[in-house]
């Protein structure tokens, strides 16, 4: 059962749900953008830049975090997101790779 928060157990985490928040171009940006960065890396919403409006953006990441692709904790007045790497890679092995390449080919 999700938490509070919204975020599921590593075996309640869906492919088709994983799959339907990772066909948006937005998202994947996201997900791909943390998967670069360090292990454990937060950051806010807003950091992304994400060429949409602020309610898109609440969207994209309660997409993303319903989906179990990342952990968002609440930082003051700002929410702060991780991507959940670990729990992913326990989950459906080679995902992340399979984003990172795609970024590669398509740069």
């Amino acid at each position: 059962m999700p938490d509070d928060e919204g975020h599921p157990e590593v075996a309640e985490m869906e492919l088709g749900k994983v799959l339907a928040a990772l066909a948006d171009p937005l998202r994947r940006r996201v997900v791909r953008e943390l998967a670069a960065g360090p292990h454990g890396e937060a950051r806010t919403c807003s950091s992304f830049a994400l060429p949409v409006s602020k309610a898109t953006v609440t969207h994209h990441f309660r997409t993303l975090r319903e989906a179990g692709l990342v952990r968002q904790v609440d930082r003051g007045n700002s929410r702060m997101a991780t991507l959940r790497r670990d729990d992913i890679e326990q989950r459906f092995p080679g995902l992340l790779a399979l984003l990172t390449a795609e970024e590669a080919r398509d740069a």
